[in-house]
């Protein structure tokens, strides 16, 4: 069972049948019209991915995590199921498939999943840490996972896979691991605007031609929005010794940016009609658009160089001693850990969901072709993790105080 609010297309979704518990991968559709979104300045907002965000929201940003559980935790479980709780920013998709084929291979099993950004997270674990709620943090940059590392937030796990990985795509402590590979990309809407004149690297965005045309995630909640402003960050520093680059850079491009979305669902909605042209996002999420979904969206990779996220799961520090209920539901979230990253997960994840898996033992003919071409083109950006570990917090609470919403005029440092 999945924590969520109801809609119209709830009472009759599908799940994925067939001889084992996998069945088949879903078909993604979009509905030709796109609904209207009213944005509400509050933090309680209004369509959100997976028909969720704005209970998710609500209760986060007033500080009731408990409270939300436990309103999960009523609507669950009463059938005598173990419930194993995950968080993810990975979306209804994936996690509604995961969802149904780790429940007909565990009949035990209730999963319940909660949709909400990186950030929002680990943000969450914190502060639940006295009393944790979640049992697997599924999906997040890895500099993510790491301060959740550093905060004793996560128990070590190591999978029966975990030679398949590269040194730099897990923990050493065995507390996190990497399953996908996500590049940051340059969106844009092709309907509108023609390939050769999209913007081909990331400071082409900051071009004048694009004031008022850019729409962006809002960064403080997402993972793939903090990785891109601080790539840029570490760039200043690597070149010049200084953050002032980095944050005059931060500062053009909020000149020319329209709006900051709350969420990935405003976001998607806003580009495919027209409101902005150019975004900065993730490549599966935007490829997902185009390739699935029949929007008007295309990607560029950048040809300086693009953030390569190591996309990670770790298993949430919950106490076991003395608790054989607690030590069950442990075993329950390393299987769930396991189903999720087998070969066949993978290669469902990159067929139907448009992932780049991170295990280096997959047949690469295997993958789908658009990976292939895309590690041919993908050039990492060269980031400090360490850097970022010590000074992201920091930079993006700068940026929201003297950057944001100024028009380019914000404070000088």
């Amino acid at each position: 069972m999945t924590w969520r609010l109801l809609g119209p297309s709830d009472a009759s979704r599908g799940r994925p049948s067939g001889p084992d518990c996998w069945g088949a991968p879903p078909t993604i559709n979009i509905a030709p019209a796109l609904p209207q979104i009213t944005i509400v300045p509050s933090a309680v907002q209004s369509e959100t991915r997976g028909h969720r965000r704005s209970i998710r929201s609500a209760l986060l940003r007033l500080a009731a995590p408990l409270v939300a559980i436990a309103a999960v935790n009523a609507c669950g479980g009463g059938d005598g199921r173990t419930i194993l709780t995950v968080y993810s920013p990975h979306g209804k998709e994936i996690l509604e498939y995961y969802e149904t084929g780790f429940e007909a291979a565990n009949p035990d099993v209730d999963v319940q999943w909660v949709d909400m950004g990186s950030q929002e997270v680990l943000e969450r674990l914190r502060a639940e840490k006295v009393n944790p709620q979640a049992d697997v943090w599924f999906g997040a940059p890895a500099d993510l996972f790491e301060r959740a590392a550093a905060e004793s937030l996560l128990t070590a796990y190591r999978p029966t896979w975990a030679d398949a990985v590269a040194a730099e795509s897990h923990d050493p402590s065995n507390l996190w691991f990497g399953t996908y590979l996500t590049p940051e990309v340059i969106g844009y809407n092709t309907e509108l605007v023609t390939a050769a004149d999209a913007p081909k690297d990331w400071d082409d965005v900051l071009d004048p031609r694009w004031k008022g045309k850019v729409i962006i995630r809002d960064p403080i909640a997402s993972g793939s929005m903090r990785a891109i402003f601080g790539a840029q960050m570490v760039r200043s520093m690597r070149e010049t010794g200084s953050s002032q680059a980095g944050y005059d850079w931060l500062r053009r491009l909020d000149a020319n940016t329209k709006e900051y979305t709350y969420n990935p669902t405003i976001l998607y909605t806003k580009l495919a009609r027209g409101e902005g042209l150019v975004t900065l996002y993730n490549m599966p999420d935007i490829a997902l658009l185009e390739q699935r979904r029949g929007m008007q969206i295309g990607y560029v990779i950048p040809e300086s160089g693009t953030p390569l996220l190591v996309d990670a799961i770790a298993i949430v520090n919950r106490p076991t001693s003395g608790d054989s209920a607690a030590t069950a539901r442990a075993e329950i979230a390393r299987r769930y850990y396991e189903f999720v990253t087998t070969p066949r997960a993978l290669y469902t994840a990159a067929d139907s969901f448009l992932r780049i898996p991170a295990r280096t033992d997959l047949v690469p003919d295997s993958l789908p072709q658009w990976i292939r071409e895309a590690n041919e083109r993908i050039t990492p950006m060269p980031l400090d993790r360490a850097l970022l570990a010590d000074s992201l917090d920091a930079w993006m609470t700068y940026w929201d105080r003297n950057i944001r919403n100024q028009g380019g005029k914000g404070e000088g440092r």
